[in-house]
């Protein structure tokens, strides 16, 4: 069996990341209920011999139910850059993989799913990971007045939805 060169040779942003992590999550008010911080962790393993990153995340809301999430990162090896494939617990369909940006040291991907678009911008600083996401609606705003997202991406402006801050355990 041929071995690639794995992470080691890959993705800085990737390497950083493996590990298990603890800490809270801050939840946004929106039409998934009022604002809250919840307890959570995530863990990042290597697979395929180096070739991948999964990422497994889960928090527990106070009515005992929980959210999960799930993805695989992977360096293109043409274009030096990640890939990221994704999957939630909240019942949207995954979208195909997406093309991950490296603003050095933030590891970022726009993603468009059929309610809009999508922003994570994941941070490793020393043990503390800082994973934000920020959500674009296809629709008008909830006030009715602001022009409709153009389905591009570079409509209205992203809104905060989770803000993680993690300590490696």
């Amino acid at each position: 069996m041929v071995q690639g060169p794995g992470l080691q040779r890959g993705h800085a942003a990737l390497s950083a990341l493996l590990g298990h992590w603890r800490g809270s999550t801050l939840v946004a008010a929106g039409p998934w209920g009022p604002e809250r911080s919840l307890d959570a962790e995530v863990t990042y393993s290597q697979v395929a011999g180096g070739q991948g990153v999964v990422q497994s995340y889960r928090h527990v809301e106070p009515d005992g139910s929980h959210f999960e999430g799930h993805g695989i990162f992977t360096v293109d090896p043409v274009h030096n850059d990640v890939l990221w494939y994704y999957i939630d617990s909240s019942g949207v369909p995954p979208g195909t993989a997406a093309r991950c940006t490296w603003h050095d040291p933030v590891l970022r991907v726009e993603r468009r799913g059929a309610g809009g678009w999508t922003r994570h911008s994941i941070r490793v600083d020393g043990d503390v990971l800082t994973h934000v996401t920020e959500l674009k609606s296809l629709a008008k705003d909830d006030a009715g007045d602001a022009p409709e997202a153009r389905t591009d991406g570079r409509g209205s402006a992203y809104k905060p939805f989770m803000r993680s801050v993690f300590r490696r355990d």
